[in-house]
C-alpha cells in the first residue's frame, strides 16, 4: 500500500471547510468546558501540542484572554506528505461574572489541558447575618423585653401564643 501525497477530492474538501467555516474551526481548536465545583469555577480548554512557553494567559478587569501558539513539528528539510493538524495562533476570551474573583485566578496546563481555576469572590457567598438588639421603631415587636421562649420565636420568625 502506498501513501497518496495529493487527493483532490480531499483537498478540495479541505479549502472548502477552511474558507466556509473558519469561525467554527477557530473555536474547535481551542475546545472548552466550564464547571462550578463547591466555591470554584473551573475551566479546562484543550491545547494539545501546544507548549506552556507558547500560552499568553491575560486578566483585564472581568476578562480573561487566552491567546495559544501551535507550531508545525516539521523541521527544516522535512517533505510533508500529509498536515492535517491546525497550526497558527488561537485565542478565547471569557467573561467572567462579577461573583468571580479574578485575581486569585491560577492556571495549570498538564497533558495538552489548560486548566483556569477561579474562586468565587467572597462578598457572593452565602453567609448568616446575625440578629442584632438594635433599637426598633415603636411598630416592632419588643424582643427585648419579651420573655426567653418569646425571643426565641420571634428570632426564628414563628409566631407563639402564651399558654393559658
Amino acid at each position: 500500500m502506498t501513501l497518496m501525497r495529493f487527493d483532490p477530492l480531499r483537498e478540495l474538501d479541505r479549502l472548502a471547510e477552511q474558507s466556509l467555516s473558519a469561525g467554527a474551526r477557530a473555536l474547535r481548536s481551542m475546545p472548552m468546558e466550564a464547571l462550578r465545583r463547591g466555591d470554584e469555577f473551573i475551566v479546562h480548554l484543550d491545547v494539545p501540542g501546544v507548549r506552556p512557553d507558547d500560552i499568553d494567559l491575560t486578566v483585564e478587569r472581568n476578562v480573561v484572554s487566552i491567546r495559544v501558539r501551535r507550531v508545525p513539528a516539521r523541521q527544516e528539510g522535512d517533505e510533508v506528505l500529509i498536515d492535517e493538524r491546525p497550526h497558527g495562533e488561537f485565542a478565547r476570551q471569557l467573561l467572567l461574572g462579577e461573583n468571580l474573583n479574578a485575581d486569585r485566578l491560577t492556571a495549570d496546563v498538564r497533558d495538552g489541558v489548560l486548566t483556569l481555576t477561579i474562586p468565587v469572590s467572597e462578598a457572593s457567598k452565602p453567609r448568616r447575618v446575625a440578629l442584632g438588639s438594635a433599637d426598633r421603631s415603636t411598630d416592632a415587636p419588643n424582643v427585648a423585653a419579651a420573655s426567653p421562649p418569646a425571643q426565641e420565636a420571634v428570632a426564628a420568625g414563628t409566631e407563639q401564643t402564651p399558654a393559658r
